[in-house]
């Protein structure tokens, strides 16, 4: 089996780089064929036009995760590729437009486009079933601590075409009967171990090359995010525990500026219809206004289109949950797409909140969370953002412990890069309808008892 598993990447790569060839082949035929005899260079600048858009298409794929087969779900893979066909396609036309100094016929670019998504979609369904052929799902034993793996189990059994949940077994039964088991699986999750356990276990399955799934706590995310310092001979990590740098912040505000400033002026025919629409339904009011925390804790009131009825809070604060009957039919469909959180670039261009960053919270969910997990107010490192992380990785019910986890991750991971990719990522789950999903109907906040 582990020979085996050393072919699998040049699965994914041979046929990754099938799919490029053919994009970049798609492209090249209609540069040679429509535009080359009038606009087209030498052979090398011909080749560099092509490459270009080679170069630009790996770059959408890459980032939307279309090259991995056999990682992500058939339908995230096939939409992957759509998109990143899709924003390559205009991103190319630009470039034919620039190279010929003049607006050219869009045609021959999309009959590229046609031809690329009828090639792509069997192509990756043929490889994926090849691949899931070769490599069935891993038969794997999950070792659990003090709290029940069953959520775990539960996320991690919605990819039985992946993983091949077997067993589960506390690791108090002890080594000389754990180890022994370990070796029966080809991997093993280590769900909320004890530090002391769960460095033993991982040390273990290290030395017999048995892969290791594990949950990480808030003391591992901030290791990840530390720099190695190389002084004298013993090896040193440091966290520097500050979120963003002064530079980080000035160049990030900039950002933001620049961004919401373009936002706004591009969305405003659809905040006109949305306005005209929510004002139309009922006669209430078009804007919801609501206070909310940002960096420091600090509280601002955010804007957004109000897709509730007017008395959806008359008792109490609660989140949205599935099904809920607070919400109008516009409101159902704004928030679908995410359109009702528009107005919020007003509240990125005042300064209170960021194109990315953790998702403000209510001051008394916020609490709530913070009475369970104190480690929650550690999100406000940084402003508050209109898409990030969490929301990226994550589903609008995802519990606080792992939308903190996952904050984390980003404050301590930080990039201008980083943010780019969220928002790339961010358009592409516009068409996920499972990250709007809302909490259980008993649920008042996104925490599970």
């Amino acid at each position: 089996m582990k020979t085996k598993e050393q072919y699998k990447h040049l699965l994914n790569y041979g046929a990754n780089l099938i799919s490029l060839a053919v994009e970049g082949l798609a492209f090249a035929y209609i540069w040679y064929t429509v535009y080359e005899e009038a606009y087209g260079f030498y052979r090398r600048g011909n080749w560099a036009v092509i490459g270009m858009y080679v170069l630009i298409i790996f770059f959408f794929t890459k980032v939307f995760g279309g090259y991995n087969i056999g990682y992500m779900r058939m339908t995230d893979i096939a939409l992957s590729h759509v998109l990143a066909i899709l924003l390559s396609g205009v991103v190319g036309y630009l470039e034919l437009c620039l190279i010929t100094r003049d607006y050219v016929s869009p045609k021959p670019i999309l009959g590229v486009m046609a031809v690329e998504v009828i090639f792509i979609l069997p192509w990756i369904y043929i490889i994926r079933k090849l691949y899931a052929r070769l490599y069935p799902p891993r038969q794997m034993l999950v070792i659990y601590g003090n709290y029940s793996p069953d959520d775990l189990i539960k996320k991690i059994n919605t990819r039985k075409d992946k993983y091949n949940i077997c067993a589960s077994v506390s690791y108090e039964i002890g080594h000389k009967k754990l180890y022994p088991l370990i070796r029966k699986y080809n991997a093993v999750v280590l769900c909320d171990l004890p530090a002391q356990a769960r460095n033993q276990i991982m040390k273990y399955c290290y030395q017999e090359s048995i892969r290791t799934y594990v949950t990480p706590k808030i003391s591992d995310i901030l290791f990840r995010g530390a720099d190695d310092i190389h002084l004298f001979d013993t090896p040193l990590l440091l966290s520097r525990n500050q979120g963003l740098s002064i530079d980080q912040r000035i160049v990030k505000r900039t950002w933001d500026i620049v961004l919401s400033l373009l936002g706004i002026i591009i969305a405003s025919p659809f905040m006109l219809i949305i306005a005209l629409a929510v004002k139309l339904y009922d006669g209430g009011p078009v804007l919801y206004k609501q206070e909310r925390l940002t960096r420091d804790g600090q509280p601002f009131m955010i804007y957004k289109f109000r897709s509730m009825s007017m008395d959806s809070e008359k008792n109490g604060a609660r989140l949205a949950a599935k099904g809920d009957k607070r919400v109008t039919p516009v409101g159902k469909i704004i928030r679908n797409i995410h359109f009702d959180e528009l107005p919020q670039l007003f509240n990125i261009l005042k300064g209170e909140m960021s194109m990315v960053g953790p998702r403000p919270e209510r001051k008394e969910i916020s609490d709530k969370y913070e009475e369970e997990i104190p480690e929650f107010i550690l999100r406000t490192k940084v402003k508050a953002g209109l898409t990030g992380y969490a929301q990226v990785y994550g589903k609008y019910n995802t519990t606080p412990y792992d939308k903190l986890k996952l904050d984390l991750t980003y404050i301590e991971n930080y990039s201008l890069w980083l943010d780019f990719k969220i928002m790339l990522l961010t358009f592409k789950i516009l068409f996920q309808k499972e990250n709007t999903e809302g909490v259980d109907k008993e649920q008042t906040t996104a925490m599970k008892h």
